[in-house]
């Protein structure tokens, strides 16, 4: 079926002009004024609204087996709920568990992900470490196009990795070309916080901030951008929420360090006053790693996100209902871990940063789309409007206002992070491989229509950090020749 979208404002990542879009095959064919369609051809009056890449978010966990349960909404669920807030990708996690086979653990989740309404691809954790592990990294670069591996630094005794692994993983990750990501909490100073607030009697939803400082977050990601450093990697530092860990990125990058950086749009709206609340469902509703922070970190990420220090936003959507989450309800440290957002994320984005002033809508463009793209080897088949790019779009009203609230969104979730927020700018149409999906609240997303999005190592990255390791080399062996 061909789709003529015409009328609109095309928004890129670099400048925004009047256009009509033409799309066919599932790709945009022509982009021009007065574009024509055959008869037969749905469309889509986009007068008065822009018309922006679709949505892609680099940080989901769909239906994820974690701390006793399984994360509420699945990839069919959770990717319908994107599509209706006009995120047309995500990137998902392969978790295996320790001792298990990255490959199982992948092909299990390559299961799963069969029912989803959008695209997909995947990073996979690496949570344990041997001569196999190294080999199978391999095999899902090279074969199965994950170019992309997670090392989470908390969560001591579970998925945790430890120096040894990071160091090793890292190294493997430059010989592939991949880019490593991180989790960055010291999961040794949590554990230890955490038994230290549960002896001192502290057993609710207001314990987990405190059990995971500013401090905590800002140790880990130096740690992981010096290791990454001495080894010449670029390396990804996932969910920022602190204005000590962004100062140690911005330092990095001011150094020369090829560092990237994700925001969740959670923690540049909700601060750490939610986990004081005296409903305890509510705090616990809200109990993810790290933590919610106060203001001052919120302003300190807008900054960072507009001095480009935070390339991407992201949601790590993971739900739990409200049964899951009364599974901690005498142990704040048993309380899983997650919250909602994908549907969202794009209006949390446009309403608090466009419309204030901070972002552009070209800046919105990057960092909710085109970034993410770039970084994880997408670009230009996704994040970018262009002939020959996947026609994954969003038309986007910039006046539209909508209330988000638990009981209208479309996540399986009992519980909204934003509940009550009302947000002036909506997608009223959203495009998925050429297909309405979204169109004036009518959500058209079908089961299985998503495909997996394979992501080639990028080699230029690695080669220039092979050269600065050479380089380094050879300025030591010149100064300790005197």
């Amino acid at each position: 079926m061909t789709l003529l979208i015409r009328g609109g404002t095309v928004v890129d990542a670099n400048r925004s002009y009047r256009a009509d879009v033409l799309c066919d095959g599932g790709t945009i064919i022509a982009i021009g004024d007065a574009l024509s369609a055959p008869p037969g051809s749905e469309i889509v009056d986009a007068g008065g609204q822009y018309v922006m890449p679709g949505g892609i978010d680099p940080h989901t966990h769909m239906e994820l087996p974690f701390m006793g349960t399984v994360a509420s909404d699945d990839f069919y669920t959770g990717t319908a709920a994107g599509l209706a807030g006009g995120t047309t990708s995500i990137i998902d996690f392969v978790i295996p568990s320790p001792q298990q086979s990255l490959l199982e653990a992948f092909q299990a989740w390559r299961g799963w992900a069969e029912k989803a309404a959008s695209d997909y691809g995947f990073h996979v954790a690496v949570t344990w470490w041997d001569e196999s592990v190294s080999r199978e990294m391999g095999t899902l670069v090279q074969q199965h196009g994950v170019s992309s591996f997670k090392h989470f630094m908390a969560y001591k005794n579970a998925i945790m990795a430890d120096d040894e692994i990071l160091v090793n993983s890292f190294a493997r990750s430059l010989e592939l070309g991949a880019l490593p990501t991180v989790h960055a909490e010291n999961g040794e100073l949590v554990f230890k916080l955490q038994r230290d607030l549960l002896a001192r009697g502290l057993t609710g939803p207001e314990a987990h901030p405190l059990s995971r400082p500013p401090e905590v977050e800002a140790e880990a990601a130096n740690r992981a951008m010096r290791i990454a450093e001495v080894l010449g990697v670029p390396v990804y530092i996932v969910h920022v929420s602190a204005k000590d860990a962004l100062d140690a990125i911005a330092r990095a990058r001011g150094e020369g360090q090829r560092v990237y950086a994700e925001v969740l749009a959670g923690h540049l709206v909700i601060d750490d006053s939610v986990y004081r609340d005296t409903d305890w469902g509510r705090a616990a509703a809200h109990v993810m790693s790290p933590p919610f922070r106060s203001r001052e970190h919120q302003d300190a990420l807008w900054q960072g996100l507009q001095a480009g220090h935070l390339h991407t936003t992201a949601t790590d959507h993971c739900c739990f209902c409200a049964d899951q989450k009364a599974m901690g309800r005498d142990d704040f440290t048993k309380i899983p871990n997650g919250c909602a957002g994908i549907e969202d994320r794009m209006s949390i984005l446009w309403h608090h940063g466009v419309n204030t002033g901070r972002l552009t809508p070209s800046e919105f463009v990057r960092v909710t789309s085109t970034n993410a793209a770039q970084i994880f080897n997408l670009y230009p088949r996704k994040g970018a409007v262009a002939v020959g790019a996947d026609a994954d779009l969003v038309v986007w009203d910039p006046q539209a206002t909508r209330t988000i609230s638990a009981s209208t969104h479309h996540q399986r979730i009992d519980f909204n992070v934003f509940e009550g927020m009302t947000v002036q700018g909506v997608a009223t149409h959203t495009v998925a491989r050429g297909k309405l999906v979204w169109v004036n609240g009518d959500l058209r997303a079908q089961r299985g229509a998503g495909r997996y999005l394979p992501r080639p190592a990028d080699a230029a990255y690695f080669a220039a950090g092979k050269l600065m390791n050479q380089r380094k080399v050879v300025q030591a062996v010149e100064r300790a020749a005197g």
